[in-house]
């Protein structure tokens, strides 16, 4: 997943509670900064296979596990897509209707997703000769991660985007699930997540039957524990009044909130997902335990980085708050769907042999040529799209 990935949902910005300096239920600026470097951050991980960089006896595992950065992606969509509801259960507003809030997601994702898809089968030389109608139908409709040998050059990191929409459409089962802990109960909602993740973790140690070329560690339920890690965020946002000052958080907020805490232990889990026990170098196919690691490792990592921001929204973070990385997180979906096919471009053009080095220069040429196309997909597709399904449904 690789990774992930969209914007998962629009919150409106909120005025700073005078109390506090928080912003309750509100939009947080320097997750936009993060997602930018998520989105970066899976750039990497491709230009680095691509180039040969991952053989590299020390940094290759480091450029190699920035595929970690789809963790990142998963718990920002559980975080945003999720508190709504966790706010409704301590009556703090309305949860979105099932309907309303699937057609939003599929007017947030579809189009621009579509263009891409239609732009690589048909333009990209390597994937149009084996674009069969199989391989058409599956990359449409989000199957390639169910059918076998669909997934094709310029679109393999779709597999993480497929993930996505997965937990889109489950979303409201699982908010209907825990419907019945609202008001006195909605304390539970805290621990029953948690139990949700930790129990997902074993999903890659059962017997799942698959074809040859699916594995069903990239479906959805092997990444719940991601997407349950900022599911839990939500949870632990809400649980706190907002109208209360930083000074009155209990212990547990003021240590999960402390960015000094938390991001050195999210590096720490970065560093040991360089190790054999995240699974082998390469694309080898990794034990069940050590997917059960990478899994965990990745749940740290992406809790370790949201929570500073999530749960202390009055601590400025400069950088992740500006104005460019502002504008890289509202592209973040367009870097990510496009980098690839950009990537199989810049070898040829450049005359740069794949797997024979030259990492930064390829990753500098695949960032800038992305970034248009990612600013063209958000102006002419994204957004207007999103502001029409708006004024048109509401």
């Amino acid at each position: 997943m690789t990774a992930t990935l969209p914007k998962p949902s629009g919150t409106p910005e909120t005025t700073l509670d005078e109390g506090s300096g928080r912003r309750p239920g509100g939009f947080v600026p320097a997750l936009e900064g993060m997602r930018a470097l998520a989105a970066l951050g899976v750039v990497i991980t491709h230009v680095a296979f691509q180039t040969g960089a991952t053989s590299h006896p020390i940094l290759g595992r480091v450029w190699e596990r920035f595929d970690m950065a789809v963790a990142v992606f998963f718990a920002l969509s559980g975080f945003l897509l999720w508190r709504p509801h966790a706010a409704a259960a301590r009556g703090r507003g309305m949860a979105p209707r099932a309907g309303r809030y699937l057609l939003h997601r599929a007017a947030r994702i579809l189009p621009a997703y579509w263009v891409v898809v239609f732009a690589v089968l048909i333009l990209l030389p390597n994937a149009a000769h084996t674009a069969s109608f199989r391989v058409w139908l599956a990359n449409l409709g989000f199957g390639q991660i169910y059918v076998p040998y669909t997934l094709t050059d310029g679109l393999t990191q779709m597999w993480s985007l497929a993930v996505e929409v997965a937990f889109y459409v489950v979303l409201p089962l699982l908010a209907f699930s825990l419907v019945w802990l609202r008001g006195p109960r909605a304390h539970w909602r805290v621990p029953v997540v948690l139990g949700m993740g930790l129990v997902f973790l074993g999903w890659n140690l059962l017997p799942v039957p698959t074809q040859e070329g699916i594995h069903a560690d990239n479906w959805l339920p092997g990444y719940i524990p991601w997407f349950a890690t900022g599911m839990l965020l939500a949870e632990l946002v809400e649980l706190i009044d907002p109208r209360r000052s930083s000074r009155e958080l209990p212990r547990w907020h003021r240590v999960a909130g402390n960015r000094w805490l938390m991001w050195p232990l999210a590096a720490i889990a970065m560093l040991v997902s360089t190790t054999d026990l995240a699974g082998p170098a390469g694309l080898t196919h990794g034990q069940p335990w050590q997917y059960v690691i990478k899994m965990t490792l990745g749940a740290v990592l992406g809790f370790g980085l949201l929570a500073p921001l999530v749960l202390r929204p009055d601590i400025r973070h400069p950088w992740l708050e500006s104005r460019v990385a502002a504008t890289l997180g509202r592209w973040s979906y367009g870097i990510f769907m496009w980098h690839l096919a950009v990537l199989s471009i810049i070898f040829p053009v450049f005359g740069i042999i794949p797997f024979r080095g030259h990492f930064i220069l390829v990753y500098l040429l695949t960032v800038a040529f992305t970034l248009p196309l990612a600013a063209a997909s958000f102006a002419l597709i994204e957004e207007p799209v999103r502001v029409w399904t708006r004024r048109r449904f509401g």
